[in-house]
């Protein structure tokens, strides 16, 4: 009989159009039938049932409870209690109640998704249990400060403040702490004095995102080109680094090609920015939520990563490498990734860095095809999600072993997931 594992996320996994949604999908789907039977954990919103197939593949028993509108008004509410705001809208009597009760049964090992879930926890619980932070949240928080004036700097601070509090008191009820980068395991250990911080990489599925040379993208004249950034645009991050893209990048991008185009992928765009976009006179696309982003990523020349301000490790980087579309990031936009500048991709920080690596990636074909092939060469190598899956399962057997979980039938089934990931790798 396999070992129960308990996997409880304060957010429902459909669509797969958010990096931790991304992150926490994959390593599930690729843990089942593995090791472990996984019971899933998690509210869900109106129309859920349209995922009911893809929910399947992740989890051998799903248990939920009806998630609560996100509201404005209960944002705001919530900026005056104890709790970041982030996490008291994550609240649930319902949840909660249930996640009781799975816990009375004692499952081998509890595996925590986000701190925010802290709160569908009960206050003392016996079972071995991981928590899988997918950011360094208070960072993300202290970033905002940085790069806004007015109140709204007093509001990020006050949060940052609060997510310093509950994050580190969240982390360490956990026996271990399961962090996305070296870096940022790193950073969790620092900040928080926990004992036991355990780095797994993101990865990335090298058969969805098929390589696409970039000689194989549309032909485009000297004063042409097109660049695309893809994630959600409900993001505050997301949305800060299209602004800086905007205002401070794309103005020294049209001086040496007046005709360049920008694709935008990602669901809710702020009105606001597709306005100014459109006032400014630019040609740029916000395509709003799109089922399948690889098309736009297929039809680009270069793809950027604006970001300054968040934390974890962004999917959207091994998306774009393993589709061979090359790739011009700021520092922060491929935090804790072991990928090289010059080779992997083309880093720069301020706006006109930015606008060069931009430009001479579309002036230089050659550079181009070279980034690609060393990227994709990369995260075949180290990335793929069969690789990065054996490590995240060995370390909730770990844990669940301090219940006598027999070692001999996880090693077996190790050996066995090991055996099918090399022939599919082989392929």
């Amino acid at each position: 009989m396999k070992p129960r594992l308990l996997f409880i996320s304060p957010r429902f996994l459909f669509p797969l159009d958010q990096g931790g949604r991304i992150r926490t999908a994959n390593t599930l789907r690729h843990m089942k039938g593995g090791a472990f039977d996984i019971t899933l954990m998690s509210p869900v919103p109106q129309g859920a049932e349209r995922f009911a197939e893809q929910m399947a593949a992740l989890c051998d028993r799903f248990v939920s409870w009806p998630e609560l509108p996100m509201s404005g008004l209960r944002r705001t509410l919530a900026l005056a209690g104890t709790l970041p705001v982030a996490v008291a809208t994550d609240a649930s009597a319902a949840g909660r109640k249930l996640v009781a009760e799975e816990m009375a049964k004692q499952p081998d090992v509890v595996l925590v998704d986000f701190p925010h879930a802290a709160v569908l926890l009960p206050e003392k619980f016996a079972a071995p249990s991981l928590i899988f932070t997918h950011n360094v949240e208070a960072e993300i928080f202290s970033r905002h400060a940085h790069v806004v004036n007015g109140p709204m700097r007093w509001v990020w601070r006050d949060q940052a403040r609060k997510m310093r509090r509950f994050e580190g008191q969240t982390l360490r009820r956990f026996d271990t702490v399961i962090a996305v980068s070296v870096r940022d395991a790193d950073t969790l250990r620092e900040a928080y004095a926990l004992r036991q911080v355990e780095p797994v990489e993101t990865g990335v599925d090298t058969d969805y995102y098929a390589f696409h040379a970039p000689d194989n993208a549309p032909a485009f004249g000297p004063a042409q080109g097109t660049v695309v950034f893809t994630g959600s645009m409900d993001s505050r991050s997301n949305v800060e680094g299209i602004g800086f893209l905007m205002r401070e990048v794309w103005p020294l991008v049209l001086q040496a090609r007046p005709q360049a185009q920008a694709i935008i992928v990602g669901r809710n765009p702020p009105d606001a920015l597709v306005a100014e976009a459109q006032a400014r006179g630019l040609a740029w696309e916000f395509t709003g939520f799109v089922e399948d982003v690889r098309p736009y990523v297929a039809r680009a020349h270069v793809y950027a990563i604006p970001l300054r301000v968040g934390s974890g490790t962004r999917i959207k980087v091994f998306e774009a490498m393993a589709m061979g579309c090359p790739i011009v990031s700021t520092s922060l936009g491929v935090e804790g990734l072991a990928v090289r500048n010059g080779r992997d991709y083309l880093a720069a920080d301020t706006a006109p860095d930015f606008s060069a690596s931009v430009l001479a990636l579309l002036d230089h074909e050659s550079r181009r095809r070279a980034l690609a092939s060393s990227a994709r060469a990369l995260v075949v190598e180290r990335y793929a999600w069969s690789r990065v899956t054996r490590r995240f399962e060995a370390l909730c057997f770990a844990a669940a072993g301090r219940q006598q979980v027999t070692q001999l039938d996880f090693a077996a089934a190790i050996i066995e997931r090991g055996a099918e990931a090399t022939e599919t790798e082989q392929l």
